[in-house]
C-alpha cells in the first residue's frame, strides 16, 4: 500500500509540474561551469539561493530536474550532466590522485558515448571540455583557482553555455530518453505495485532527508545477504517492482522529504505526508493542527464546535474535501537503509475528526502566560524529557507511538504515561500544565476515567481518594507558603514523590507540619486561618474513612498516582484562577 499511494502520489505530481518524467530527477546543484564553444572554461556560476533556516539564513543548493543520476556505493559510476567535482573536474580538496583521475575518466567515457555524434553546440563543447581537459592542470587553471575552495565544499554541478543549462538542450535531451528506451532490456516479471508485466528493478535509488540516515540515499526496499533472497532471486527481484513503478514512488518519496514546510521530525523518525489529490493545501492544514500556534486557534475552536455538530468546515476559504484520502508515513533511519514506524491512511475529514478528539481530552485549565489553547503533538512529547540535558529527544519508538494512536483515535501508549510520572518526579512534583494535560487525556482514553470527561478544572465534586489527596496536599503546601513567605522549598520539593506513592506513611507528618504553620498564620491574620481549615475539613470529608478503609491509603496505583497529580495540579491553579467580573 505505501508504494502503490506514492506511485498515485507521483502521477499528481507530474501533471502539476512538480515532478520529474521517468529516466529524469530532481538534484541539489551548487554551482555551473559555463562553458565557451571550444570547451574552455569560461567562468564558475554559483547556484545556491539564500534562505532563512529558523533564525539563520544559509545558502542552499538549487533544486533542478537533470538525467537521472545512478546510485552509487563504493564503486567508480559517473552520472550524465550532473555530478560532483571528482568526476567533472578530477579534482578534490587535497588535489587530484589516481581514484578521482579515474572518476573523471569515467565521466568523460560516458559523455563522449552519449553526444558523440550529436551536432549541436552545446554537445559539441561538452564533448571538446572531456577530450581536452586535464584535471592534473586544474590548479594552474584561473577560473577553478579563483572558485577552488567553494567547489570542494562538495554538492553537484552543471555545464551550462550562454545562461542554458546542458540538460535543457532540447538535442541533448532527445539523445538522453532515446538512451533509456535501449536500456530497458533487463530481467521481467509482474510488477508488485502495478500488477503489469514489466522489467523489474534490480536497485532501487536511495530516499534523502531523513536524519539520522546516509546523507547520500538510504533505501526503502533492498536486500544485500543470501540470506535474504529466496528461489535464487539476486537484490530487489527478491521483492520485484517495476521500474516505473520504483522511479515512481522513490521520486515522489524523495520531494516529500524536500518540502521542508511539509514535513517534521518526531522523536528520531521524520513524518511526511501527503493528499491522493496532490494538493498542498490538506497537507498545510494538517500540519497546522498538528502544531498549532496562536494564529489558528480561533479556526480550530470554530471547527471543534461544528464537527460536534456533525458539520464540516473549510478553513480559510479552502475548499477542502472531508472524503480525500490522506496518508501519513513515519520514517525511522536505520544504518543505509529505513524503516517504517507506521503507515497510516485514511479520510481526511476522519483524521481532523481524531485529532479533534485528541485535544479535547486534553483540555485543561491553564496559567495565564499560555497562549496557546491547543499543546502540539511535539510539546506534549516534550513533557516526558528532560530540558535541562543535551538530548532533548523522547524515547522514539514512544513517540511515532503516540502519533499513531492520535491519528487513529485509539489508546495511547502506556509509555506515554510512565514517561510523565517519571519526568514529574525527577523534578520533584513539578506538573506543568501539558504533564497535567497528558494525564488527564491517558486517564479517560485508556481506563476510561468517565469524571474526568468534566475536569478541565478543578472537580470539587470528585470524591476519588486519590484525586482529593492532591488536593489536600496542595492546599498543605499553600499554608506553608503563606506561613513563610519567600521560602526557597516547600514541602513539595522534600514529601511529594513519598506522598503520591505511599500517602499513609507522609499525610500524618505534613498534617503535624500543617498545625505550625496554621499556629503562624493566626498570628497574623484569622481570616486565613479560618480559611484554610474550613477547605482542610472539607477535603478531609471527602476521604473514605470506615471499618474496611482507613481513609488513606497506604499506597496508590500507578492510576491513582496519576490522579493524585491531577488533584494537585488543579487546585494550585484555583488557587490563581481570577475572580468573575461582578
Amino acid at each position: 500500500m505505501i508504494l502503490q499511494a506514492l506511485v498515485k502520489y507521483y502521477e499528481e505530481l507530474v501533471q502539476q509540474g512538480k515532478a520529474a518524467k521517468p529516466g529524469w530527477c530532481q538534484a541539489k546543484v551548487s554551482h555551473a561551469i559555463e562553458l565557451n564553444a571550444d570547451g574552455t572554461i569560461k567562468t564558475i556560476i554559483s547556484l545556491k539561493k539564500e534562505e532563512q533556516r529558523g533564525k539563520k539564513k544559509v545558502w542552499v543548493p538549487e533544486p533542478l530536474n537533470v538525467p537521472e543520476m545512478v546510485t552509487r556505493s563504493s564503486g567508480i559510476a559517473s552520472n550524465f550532466l550532473c555530478d560532483n567535482v571528482k568526476y567533472f573536474l578530477g579534482i578534490d580538496a587535497e588535489g587530484t590522485n589516481q581514484r578521482v583521475i579515474d572518476c573523471f575518466h569515467a565521466a568523460r567515457e560516458k559523455h563522449l558515448a552519449i553526444l558523440g555524434e550529436a551536432e549541436g553546440e552545446m554537445a559539441k563543447a561538452i564533448c571538446l571540455y572531456f577530450k581536452n581537459w586535464n584535471p592534473e592542470q586544474a590548479k594552474k587553471n584561473p577560473v577553478i583557482k579563483e572558485h577552488w575552495e567553494e567547489l570542494n565544499e562538495g554538492g553537484n554541478i552543471i555545464f551550462s553555455m550562454k545562461g542554458i543549462y546542458a540538460q535543457e538542450d532540447d538535442e541533448i535531451k532527445k539523445l538522453w530518453d532515446k538512451l533509456q528506451v535501449k536500456e530497458n532490456s533487463g530481467k521481467k516479471g509482474i510488477c508488485l505495485v502495478t500488477g503489469q508485466k514489466t522489467e523489474i528493478a534490480r536497485i532501487h535509488r536511495g530516499i534523502k532527508g531523513v536524519p539520522g540516515a546516509q546523507s547520500s540515499g538510504a533505501a526503502l526496499v533492498s536486500f544485500n545477504a543470501p540470506s535474504f533472497e529466496s528461489y535464487g532471486k539476486e537484490q530487489s527481484y527478491n521483492a520485484p517492482v517495476g521500474k516505473y513503478a520504483e522511479f515512481a514512488y522513490t521520486t515522489a518519496l524523495n520531494y516529500l522529504l524536500s518540502q521542508r514546510e511539509y514535513q517534521f521530525p518526531l522523536g528520531d523518525s521524520m513524518i511526511v505526508f501527503w493528499a491522493e489529490s496532490g494538493k498542498e493545501e490538506y497537507q498545510k492544514t494538517f500540519l497546522s493542527w498538528m502544531n498549532p500556534k496562536p494564529d489558528n486557534q480561533k479556526e480550530m475552536r470554530k471547527v471543534f464546535g461544528n464537527l460536534e455538530k456533525g458539520l464540516w468546515v473549510d478553513l480559510e476559504d479552502i475548499n477542502l474535501d472531508p472524503n480525500q484520502p490522506f496518508y501519513i508515513l513515519c520514517l525511522a533511519p536505520n544504518a543505509a537503509r529505513l524503516s517504517v514506524r507506521f503507515f497510516y491512511q485514511n479520510s481526511f475529514g476522519t483524521i481532523i475528526k481524531n485529532i479533534s478528539r485528541h485535544y479535547q481530552r486534553m483540555e485543561i485549565v491553564k496559567p495565564s502566560w499560555v497562549e496557546n489553547e491547543y499543546l502540539g503533538v511535539k510539546k506534549m512529547l516534550d513533557e516526558t524529557v528532560n530540558q535541562k540535558s543535551k538530548d532533548k529527544t523522547p524515547v522514539p519508538n514512544m513517540a511515532s507511538m503516540v502519533l499513531r494512536a492520535i491519528l487513529e483515535d485509539s489508546r495511547y501508549p502506556e509509555s506515554l504515561y510512565t514517561d510523565t510520572l517519571i519526568r514529574i518526579r525527577a523534578e520533584q512534583g513539578n506538573v506543568t500544565y501539558g504533564r497535567a494535560a497528558i494525564i488527564k487525556a491517558f486517564l479517560i482514553k485508556n481506563r476510561g476515567w468517565k469524571e474526568g470527561d468534566d475536569s478541565m478544572g478543578l472537580n470539587e465534586e470528585c470524591i476519588e481518594t486519590s484525586y482529593v489527596l492532591g488536593r489536600i496536599f496542595a492546599v498543605l503546601e499553600s499554608i506553608q507558603k503563606d506561613a513563610n513567605p519567600g521560602i526557597n522549598a516547600t514541602i513539595r520539593d522534600r514529601y511529594f514523590n513519598s506522598a503520591c506513592a505511599t500517602p499513609a506513611s507522609i499525610f500524618p507528618v505534613l498534617i503535624k507540619l500543617k498545625n505550625s504553620h496554621i499556629k503562624k498564620i493566626d498570628r497574623e491574620s484569622v481570616a486565613r486561618k479560618i480559611y484554610y481549615e474550613k477547605v482542610l475539613a472539607d477535603l478531609m470529608g471527602k476521604l473514605d474513612v470506615s471499618e474496611e478503609n482507613a481513609g488513606i491509603p497506604k499506597r496508590l496505583s500507578l492510576e491513582e498516582q496519576g490522579r493524585f497529580m491531577l488533584g494537585y495540579y488543579h487546585q494550585i491553579q484555583k488557587k490563581y484562577e481570577k475572580k468573575e467580573d461582578k
